[in-house]
Order: C-alpha cells, then structure tokens, then sequence
C-alpha cells in the first residue's frame, strides 16, 4: 500500500461526511466510527485543509458541532458545509418565502426566513414530522402555485443509526415530485453545486481536494 504522503500527493483539501464516516446516529447522540476520530486528528495535523460536507438536516450545525466535540471530534462550526444554510441563502437571493416541511431541530436555521404566504416548499429529513398531514399539506402548496419550486435538503435514500436503517428525504421528495409532476431543486449531496460551495469555502480546486 502507498504511504500516506504518496497517497495524497497533489491534495490540497480533504471533503468529509460525518454520518456514517465519522459516527452512526442513534439515542444519546449515536456512537464513533472505530478509528475515526484518531483519523480525523491526524488530518487535522497535516498540512491538508479539512471541511466537513454534510447533508444532516435534524441538526442545526451548532447542535451537530455540539453532538461531535463530545464524541471526541476536532471540529468547529465553520468548518461544516450544510444544507439548511445554503438553502437560507437561495431563498434570500431569490426573494422566496418556504412552507417548511422539516425536523424541529433544524427549524432555528430558518429564524430570519419570510415563512408568510408561501410561494415554496422545503423539505428536509423530518423524522416523526413526515405524517401524512404534513405531507399532504406541502402537496396543497405547491399545487396552489402557478409555478411550483420544491428545495430538497438532500435526496438521500436512507442512512444508518445504531438502531438499523432509516428513510432519508429522498422517498418523500419522491412522492411530492410525481404527485406535483415537478423537479426538486436539491441543495446538498449529490449537486455538484453543493459540493463546489464546500471547495470555495476551502479556497482549493477540484483537482486537489479528495
């Protein structure tokens, strides 16, 4: 196997997911990844730049950031790329006001968001929150519209808890798209865009980062 520096030669920065690549969710906050967080200081240690690029959407990324100093994680809030906050900024820049389909614990991201009279809907992993009312309630906005737009925090399948697996966003956006014969606009894994946010942030280019 190559040594470390031959591995990473030309690497200016390094893109990380947390869950599932640095711990598994579950009650009381989930559990490390075996190796990760002696992985992560180790990074952290070198001359690479380190971002850490994420679709979690039950967490605002202070409480995510929170969650992970405790598990031991060298990690601070404006290191995290998160869906909820770009999502703040599109709706800033194109003047949109969200019905917002999403868990309580993200819904702090969105304090300085116009949520009156809806022309949008974002949807993220709303947990508990995805009952039938609520997702009837997103369908009936959206088809009020004259031209509907739907931001996806994500359009993941499912992801891993130390319980077992669980549906992500990505069934439910699903089911509003073929419901509504519209697109969603996703903001996060896997848009390109998302992930050039991260680099920029880094100041590295696609060529150097892994």
């Amino acid at each position: 196997m190559a040594a470390w520096g031959e591995r990473l030669a030309g690497v200016r920065g390094v893109l990380l997911d947390i869950s599932g690549v640095l711990y598994d969710g579950g009650e009381g906050g989930g559990a490390p990844i075996v190796g990760s967080v002696e992985a992560l200081a180790r990074l952290k240690r070198s001359q690479l730049k380190v971002r850490f690029c994420t679709n979690e959407s039950q967490k605002s990324r202070g409480d995510l950031v929170g969650m992970l100093r405790r598990l031991g994680f060298d990690i601070s809030e404006d290191e995290v790329t998160a869906p909820a906050p770009a999502t703040c900024l599109i709706l800033k820049e194109r003047g949109l006001r969200p019905h917002l389909l999403i868990h309580d614990g993200v819904r702090s991201e969105f304090d300085q968001i116009d949520t009156s009279n809806p022309n949008c809907v974002v949807i993220a992993d709303a947990g508990e929150g995805f009952s039938y009312q609520n997702m009837n309630k997103a369908f009936q906005v959206l088809m009020e519209l004259e031209n509907p737009v739907l931001f996806s925090l994500g359009k993941g399948r499912y992801y891993k808890e130390t319980s077992g697996l669980m549906l992500d966003v990505g069934p439910y956006t699903k089911a509003l798209e073929y419901a509504c014969g519209i697109e969603a606009e996703v903001v996060g894994k896997p848009s390109p865009e998302f992930f050039k946010s991260a680099l920029r942030e880094m100041r590295v280019e696609a060529h150097q980062a892994q």
